[in-house]
Parts: C-alpha cells; structure tokens; sequence
C-alpha cells in the first residue's frame, strides 16, 4: 500500500566518537564517501523517496549544514567562468529548489528520542521519517521508498532491519519477533542494546525509521534508557504491539559509516562500480601483494 509521507528527520547532534579526531572539526555526517559526503547519500535518498520536507536537527554543526545547503554565488561564479558545467551542475543537485529544508535545534545531545522529539512540532499529527546519515544503504530502490511501500494502516512503525552477528547484538536495537510476512518480520518488542545471551534474536534495527504520530506520543512519557539517552526504540516498543511492528528486511546493502572499517568498506565497494577507481584499487592490491 502506497502512502503519502512528506517530511522526514535527520538527526545530526551526535558527537561521532568513534571517528576521533576527524570529528573534531568536521561534522561526521560531512565525511565522504569518495567525493560525496554522507549527508548528500542521505539527501537523495529522501529526495528520490518523495519526501518534500527534510528536518535538520542539529547541535554546533549548524552553521556547517546551513553553508553545504546554501547555494554559493561565488563558487558558482568562478564554475562558471571556468565552463566546469558538471561541476555546477552537482551543486545546483545537493538541495532541489522544491525541497523544503527545515533546521531544529538540539541543545544537548541526549539521544535519538530526544533528538525526534526535538522536532516534533514540525511532525505533529503526520506520518514522518527518520534517517540517521552514518548507517549508508545502498540498493537499486531507495531503502525509505521500499519501507513506505510496506506501510500498512495497523502499523505504527516500520523499521528497517537486518541480521547481525552474535558479537554485535548490544550494538543496536533488537526485535523479538513473532512471524514473517514477505520481507516484513512483524516484532511484538524491540530491545535497546542487549546482551548476546539476553537478545531476543539476531534481527537489529538499522538507521530508517517510517514512523507515526503514536511513536511520537510515546517519547513524552520516556525515562532514560540505555547509555541514559532517550531512545527512539523504547518509544517504538511503548506504542506498538504484535501486528504494528514491521522489522523490515530491506533489499540492499548498509555500510556502518559511524566506524572507520564502514567508511572504508563503502569507498572500497563503490570505488569497484567506477572502472577508472576500480583500476586503482586493483592496481594497490597487486602491489601489496606484489611486495
């Protein structure tokens, strides 16, 4: 069942940690992935998904977002008068001139709960998205479109998921599942970062979420969860029950861009689709093993 959903979340306060020091200056959603950084992966995914409105909520990194957002009638000069026609034309593509950008501020970085509930008043009462810019997907039908198209009216969240291994269980949400309908494992629960041996299965939740008011609702009354965030996944259990989960088994593959090792699985998996890329890397592993 198709359904139209017109706004969508980027939450973008997070610290990036994990990728110490590079995060120290420069926002982690900014990254490249070759010459592309993860927040324009994220764009078009939206954007190609038919959203209109994307939600930037963000922390110190705002003035960041807002210069990438922004056209730059100089550097489009200086194109311009150099005739690099599809260098301009890549920047005229970051934001489409009918997609509204909307910025929220997130004063403290108190968890992905929090950072949606910052939003709320632009999603009050609709159906909404979320997507979180270091988990990368990549597959021939935008990973969100495929979610939107499994929406049903009894669900209240459709949650894109995948198989982890048994070492990677309190790294991520975990379903508990009930039984299967295509790619659809409806979850009576989902919960935060178990143990391996207190993990209800294997399926965890990866960063798109197509979500309704009701998951909204539910982050008011929140504690705390784990790590003493607000989590967007105990607000998801609060409000569901055995037939309004979907864990949704997306067609495609993710790329955790939050670690090091993802960034370089992604630029080498998508440096392999380019033939001139693909030749250099080729040529540094024939050298290494050459050596």
């Amino acid at each position: 069942m198709s359904h139209s959903i017109r706004k969508i979340i980027f939450p973008l306060g997070g610290m990036g940690t994990r990728l110490l020091p590079a995060t120290k200056s420069v926002a982690k959603e900014m990254l490249p992935i070759l010459d592309i950084p993860l927040l324009q992966y994220a764009i078009d995914e939206a954007v190609n998904s038919g959203f209109e409105e994307l939600i930037f909520v963000t922390g110190t990194n705002r003035s960041v977002l807002e210069d990438y957002l922004s056209p730059s009638p100089k550097l489009n000069t200086l194109l311009e008068e150099k005739g690099k026609q599809g260098l301009l034309n890549k920047l005229h593509e970051i934001l489409p001139p009918s997609i509204k950008a909307t910025f929220v501020d997130q004063p403290d970085p108190k968890g992905l709960g929090h950072a949606v509930w910052c939003a709320r008043e632009h999603v009050a009462g609709e159906n909404f998205a979320v997507i979180l810019t270091d988990d990368l997907i990549v597959s021939e039908t935008p990973c969100l479109k495929q979610m939107i198209e499994a929406l049903q009216p009894n669900m209240n969240a459709v949650v894109a998921a995948m198989e982890v291994a048994d070492a990677d269980v309190n790294k991520y949400g975990i379903f508990d599942t009930n039984h299967q309908d295509g790619r659809c494992s409806y979850a009576c629960d989902i919960v935060e970062k178990p143990s391996p041996t207190n993990a209800p299965s294997r399926l965890a939740a990866v960063g798109r979420y197509i979500l309704t008011p009701a998951v909204l609702n539910a982050i008011e009354s929140l504690k705390p969860g784990a790590g003493g965030e607000i989590q967007l996944t105990d607000a998801i259990a609060a409000s569901t029950n055995d037939h309004s989960l979907c864990a949704y088994r997306f067609e495609g593959t993710r790329y955790d861009c939050g670690s090091k090792e993802g960034i370089l699985e992604a630029t080498l998996s998508l440096a392999l689709e380019d033939e001139n890329l693909k030749a250099i890397v080729e040529k540094v592993v024939a050298s290494r093993k050459a050596a």
